[in-house]
C-alpha cells in the first residue's frame, strides 16, 4: 500500500511545486498498522507544510471488491488527518483530474506525469502515486478558479448519454 501526497501553491503568476512524495507502508503489516502508518505520515506532512485544504481522489469502483474496500479505508484515514487539522476536503473523480491536467479525461498515468513534468519544470516523479497526488492538487486549483469565474456556481457533469435505438422511435 502506498499513499502519495503533493503540495502546490497558486502564486497568482502560476503554480509552484512545494513538495511531493509517498508514504510507503510495509507489506508485512496488518491492516490497522498500515492505516496508522498512512495517518502518521500525512499528519507529519500537514504539520510541516501547513496546507489550506486537502484534495483527494473520489471513490471509484475497482474490479476487485477487496481492493475497493482497502482504498476506501485509506481514504477515510486521509480525510480524518485533514479533519484533525480542520482542513476542508475536496474530492475529484479520476477523469476530472485527468481532464484538468491533460485536457483528456481518459489520459494514462504517463501522459499526466509528462504534463506535470513540463508544468513544474521537473526531471520526473519518484513514483506515479506522487504525480497523481500533484495532479489532484492541480485539478483542485483549476476547479476553484473556474468556480470563482462563474460566481461560485458549480459545474455539473452531463451524466450518462442516452443512446437511442431503432425501436425507440415510432414507425
Amino acid at each position: 500500500m502506498v499513499c502519495g501526497y503533493g503540495i502546490i501553491e497558486d502564486t497568482g503568476d502560476g503554480l509552484v511545486h512545494i513538495e511531493s512524495g509517498t508514504i510507503d507502508v510495509p507489506r508485512a503489516l496488518l491492516l490497522p498498522p498500515k492505516l496508522k502508518t498512512i495517518f502518521d505520515g500525512l499528519r507529519v506532512v500537514i504539520e510541516r507544510s501547513r496546507p489550506t485544504c486537502m484534495s483527494i481522489e473520489n471513490v471509484f469502483f475497482a474490479r476487485n471488491a477487496r481492493s475497493s474496500l482497502k482504498l476506501g479505508e485509506a481514504r477515510g484515514v486521509a480525510i480524518l488527518a485533514a479533519a484533525m487539522f480542520e482542513l476542508p476536503v475536496y474530492e475529484y473523480a479520476p477523469t476530472q483530474v485527468k481532464l484538468a491536467v491533460t485536457g483528456k479525461g481518459r489520459a494514462n498515468k504517463t501522459e499526466v506525469g509528462k504534463i506535470l513534468t513540463i508544468l513544474f519544470n521537473r526531471e520526473g516523479w519518484e513514483k506515479t502515486d506522487a504525480s497523481d497526488a500533484v495532479a489532484i492538487a492541480v485539478c483542485h486549483i483549476h476547479m476553484q478558479e473556474t468556480k470563482n469565474l462563474l460566481g461560485g456556481h458549480t459545474i455539473r457533469s452531463r451524466g450518462r448519454r442516452r443512446r437511442f435505438r431503432a425501436n425507440d422511435f415510432p414507425s
